[in-house]
């Protein structure tokens, strides 16, 4: 499958000074651990780097794993809040107005949850970041400030592990690309003000 791969720095950088192609830990929230203790994790924390724009976003999130268990329709559930990973709430850390697709952000850090479909995606963006992956319950889902709606593609291969990475289109824009078992989900991402064209769909 076509995955880009992402830069993990695990010690603590300062926030502003970081080379475009890396991603920052220490401003992941983390429920009492370390960058390093949540990496141990059964299913590991990760953060990913996303540069567009001369900045420098990131996701951070955990991974879990199939373990020949139903992903789609199981841990993935339909029709229900799924996390975007596992542990805490899946974070997206923007440094600059951002668009996603097609949602607009302001500088900040969101949350993110899926609600799955067999054919889509709906990705949701929240503004309570610092929580626990569930519940996803009407008091969290108060807090939504966009969501949109993303075709879910096959992927070329079996993905034993949920895995996000960043796919650059050129320097101000690029997708995130979430692969699972056998599904395989774009989203764009590209700073504000920049014409997306067809790229996006999003509501607000």
């Amino acid at each position: 499958m076509r995955l880009t791969r992402s830069i993990l720095v695990a010690g603590l950088l300062v926030p502003g000074v970081l080379s475009a192609q890396t991603a920052d830990p220490s401003s992941c929230w983390l429920r009492n651990a370390t960058p390093e203790e949540a990496m141990a994790r059964t299913s590991p924390f990760e953060a990913v780097a996303i540069p567009v724009g001369g900045h420098t976003a990131q996701l951070c999130y955990s991974r879990p794993s199939a373990r020949d268990r139903q992903v789609v329709g199981n841990l993935i559930p339909l029709g229900e809040p799924w996390r975007m990973g596992a542990n805490e709430a899946t974070q997206l850390v923007l440094p600059m107005a951002a668009e996603v697709g097609g949602v607009s952000l302001d500088p900040g850090t969101y949350s993110v949850y899926v609600i799955a479909g067999e054919e889509e995606w709906e990705i949701v963006l929240n503004s309570n970041h610092e929580r626990w992956g569930i519940p996803i319950d009407a008091g969290v889902r108060s807090s939504d400030v966009g969501s949109v709606t993303r075709p879910v593609e096959e992927a070329d291969d079996f993905v034993e592990t949920f895995t996000v990475t960043f796919e650059p289109h050129g320097d101000m824009m690029g997708h995130l690309v979430m692969a699972w078992a056998d599904a395989r989900v774009e989203l764009p991402i590209h700073a504000a003000g920049m014409d997306h064209g067809s790229h996006g769909d999003g509501n607000r």
